[in-house]
């Protein structure tokens, strides 16, 4: 019990300690990822990302490859960001952690909106002015 009120606490607590623009930074940079490829989607005519990877529209492993490429340097990034953390913090290393901050922090803003950039930018004007009508 003690691990789970310890890693609760520690993860409670990095968004005000050092290191804490990484709560901002690795956001707004899956954010970027996610409109490039969202954009490329709609243009490509290809269906909203997370549907069509949960419901199997389209081919599910080239989306995933896809997704993993786009949203992997960011995932890195931000886990990187976070081992330095735990090493001038907490004098130690927490993988669970790592991964709990870096999914947070990386590829859940990736995935909620690479398809609805994918849906908005196939229904706005100037995506059917220069890309012919969407489908």
């Amino acid at each position: 019990m003690d691990l789970i009120e310890r890693f609760w606490r520690e993860l409670a607590a990095r968004p005000g300690g050092p290191l804490a623009f990484r709560f901002y930074l690795q956001p707004l940079v899956a954010v970027l990822f996610a409109l490039r490829d969202g954009l490329r989607d709609a243009r490509n005519r290809r269906p909203a990302y997370f549907w069509a990877l949960v419901l199997g529209h389209g081919n599910r492993r080239e989306l995933a490859r896809t997704g993993y490429r786009s949203v992997s340097r960011v995932f890195f990034f931000a886990a990187a960001i976070d081992v330095v953390y735990q090493i001038i913090v907490l004098r130690g290393l927490r993988p669970v952690e790592t991964l709990v901050v870096a999914t947070l922090l990386a590829l859940v803003p990736y995935v909620l909106l690479r398809g609805p950039v994918n849906r908005l930018a196939r229904h706005t004007r100037w995506m059917r002015e220069s890309h012919g009508p969407a489908t």
